[in-house]
């Protein structure tokens, strides 16, 4: 007799549950969606329109590949609730070619659509590093994404970034943001969180699932009272606006920023990698070599995606894994309407600068939990590591977590490197992912795939009684 099982990950909802949680998704990403378009629109010297074109580009970019890798294409697509934006490991790469006369934007589309082919054919290679990825790395990774994540979640309750640059003399330098740490804006943070906590504790059902969305919503509507959400984007953006391929021009390929938006990719899948291997342990979904060459194969094909539709590289967002712990819902069908969301509102400018408006103290106060849980899921996967007899995992987490936090404690540690290395240098997940794999081959040698999949296995269930 066939089985009626069907894992909560492939589980279809009904659409009054899909649409508000696929909402949900769309709020906790958009911040860091749209920050890299407008970094790199204004490097270029893009005039205002055309940023704003960049924007929704990149939203609708952000629907195609997050569509891509949830609900999956043969051979593409990790199929788990995975939504996509551009990757920040990206940034520095592109400002220099930015820079350069010789390049500019049509070269960025070049060596974006270059990396996401060499993603495409690199996948297979990645994801046979599974056996280096036992539960003392994975839950050490996790543990470090989900720090790192908290840096995001608390500069937007101070309320933006902590400084900013300003030319001195012809000289840039980092001036303090007087606007970071005001006291009504982290009341507001602090608000919002109350509320989330408040609706996971008391909430019942759905109410509970959508905690996170509904303290946005209050958080939104009390900043629009103080007057501190304004909405004068809104009412001069357009309502419809098409996105078409190669807006700006054809664009130029020049080997140079090909070979480094591939040193860039292979970061972005080693990093997808702990993505995914996390999303595994949240949602209880096994996944093997075969799953990951698919997800990371789809991390290039939106890659691709991103230069044909005049955006840059894509991968899994991390913030977006902490809501699928925060609200127990594992469909990725949520995700998927995620997607369609996003090309709605890449065509869409005026809904698009609705949520755009909404502060980001108040996504601030949203962060904290989500993030946090980040970190909790790899604590709790280490909780089911062999510490007492086998004292070497002590050191592979130890070593590893201090070589993860020194892009976030100390940015200038590696400025004396070669400035090709930053790309590789300035992601504190990739410095804890190599740490921890070296460190585990060297004290405890290199199991098989299966003993990998066992021993995931083993953790996350003693886990589950902790």
């Amino acid at each position: 007799m066939r089985s009626s099982f069907v894992h909560p990950v492939d589980e279809h909802l009904p659409v009054t549950r899909l649409i508000p949680l696929a909402i949900q998704h769309v709020l906790v990403m958009y911040a860091g969606a749209v920050a890299v378009p407008l970094i790199i629109g204004r490097a270029v010297n893009l005039p205002p329109e055309q940023v704003a074109f960049l924007i929704s580009a990149d939203l609708f970019a952000c629907g195609l590949a997050t569509i891509v890798q949830s609900l999956g294409f043969p051979g593409v697509g990790i199929r788990l609730p995975v939504m996509m934006g551009v990757t920040f490991a990206s940034v520095g790469p592109m400002l220099s070619m930015a820079a350069s006369p010789d390049i500019g934007l049509l070269g960025i589309y070049g060596a974006v659509i270059g990396a996401g082919i060499f993603g495409v054919l690199a996948a297979p290679f990645i994801s046979r590093l599974l056996p280096l990825f036992p539960p003392v790395v994975t839950g050490t990774i996790i543990l470090v994404i989900g720090i790192s994540l908290m840096r995001v979640g608390i500069n937007w309750a101070g309320g933006g970034l902590q400084t900013f640059t300003k030319v001195v003399d012809g000289v840039p330098a980092a001036v303090p943001n007087p606007a970071f740490g005001q006291i009504t804006g982290m009341g507001i943070a602090l608000f919002v969180l109350i509320v989330i906590l408040s609706l996971i504790k008391w909430g019942r059902g759905f109410v509970a699932n959508v905690a996170v969305l509904l303290g946005i919503i209050v958080g939104a509507v009390l900043s629009a009272a103080l007057g501190l959400m304004h909405f004068e984007k809104v009412i001069t953006a357009s309502w419809f606006d098409i996105v078409l391929p190669f807006h700006f021009g054809l664009p130029q390929f020049h080997l140079i920023p090909i070979v480094t938006m591939c040193i860039v990719m292979v970061v972005v899948m080693i990093e997808s990698l702990g993505m995914f291997l996390a999303l595994s342990e949240i949602t209880g979904k096994p996944i093997d070599q075969a799953d990951l060459t698919r997800g990371l194969r789809g991390d290039g094909v939106g890659t691709i995606l991103g230069g044909i539709f005049n955006t840059f590289p894509y991968t899994s967002f991390s913030q977006n894994v902490g809501l699928v712990g925060v609200t127990g819902v594992r469909s990725r069908f949520i995700t998927v309407t995620g997607g369609i969301v996003m090309l709605i509102l890449g065509v869409l400018p005026k809904m698009a600068a609705l949520v755009e408006a909404v502060p980001l103290v108040v996504l601030g106060g949203a962060g904290l939990v989500m993030f946090g849980m980040v970190a909790a899921t790899g604590a709790r996967i280490l909780t089911g590591v062999n510490f007492r007899s086998n004292q070497y995992n002590l050191f592979v987490v130890a070593v590893s977590v201090g070589f993860g936090m020194i892009p976030l404690v100390a940015p200038m540690f590696f400025h004396n490197l070669p400035r090709e290395l930053q790309p590789l240098l300035e992601s504190g997940i990739l410095l804890s992912a190599v740490v921890s794999v070296s460190l585990n081959v060297f004290f405890n040698g290199l199991g098989s795939v299966e003993s990998a999949r066992h021993e995931a296995a083993a953790t996350a269930a003693a886990a589950e009684h902790v």
